[in-house]
């Protein structure tokens, strides 16, 4: 995989994971292509198309499109497999994940991403190891400000008398 875009219909990026080094003036350039491309296909078009050296995978979910760029020769039906297990794990982490639970919480759905791919291959293949490892996360999230916060008493003490 070269890349991961989530935008929403009216072009919005919502996140975006880059699996190959490129400049700010590439990722910009891709990102508008792609948001074009997409959002001027009819809705019962195919999910497939042909991109300079890539082939591009997409799918609507409610208002987000998730577009994957991936090498030419790779297949396809697995590029939307693996658009569908990530929204998959995003469901169960939000419970029917919107564009808002993007947006509110972007850093939560970089880490869902990290824990399922990784350098642009599938890190992890079973939802539930990856929703413990997130639940694990959010545990000791929750558990760390607790032992980091000490009170401190301030006493004033004069010795002018």
């Amino acid at each position: 995989m070269r890349f991961l875009l989530l935008f929403s219909r009216q072009g919005k990026l919502r996140l975006q994971k880059w699996f190959t080094p490129m400049s700010e003036r590439e990722k910009k350039k891709i990102t508008r292509d792609m948001t074009t491309m997409v959002l001027a296909r009819q809705p019962r078009s195919c999910n497939f198309l042909a991109w300079k050296d890539l082939k591009i995978i997409y799918k609507r979910y409610a208002s987000l499109y998730f577009c994957l760029g991936v090498e030419s020769q790779e297949n396809e039906l697995l590029g939307l497999e693996v658009i569908h297990r990530y929204v998959e794990l995003l469901d169960k982490y939000f419970g029917n994940v919107c564009e808002l639970d993007i947006i509110f919480n972007f850093e939560k759905a970089y880490f869902i991403l990290d824990e399922f791919l990784m350098g642009g291959e599938i890190q992890e293949t079973s939802k539930q190891t990856v929703n413990r490892c997130i639940e694990a996360s959010d545990m000791l999230q929750e558990v760390r400000p607790s032992t980091n916060t000490q009170t401190h008493t301030h006493t004033n003490h004069d010795t002018s008398k």
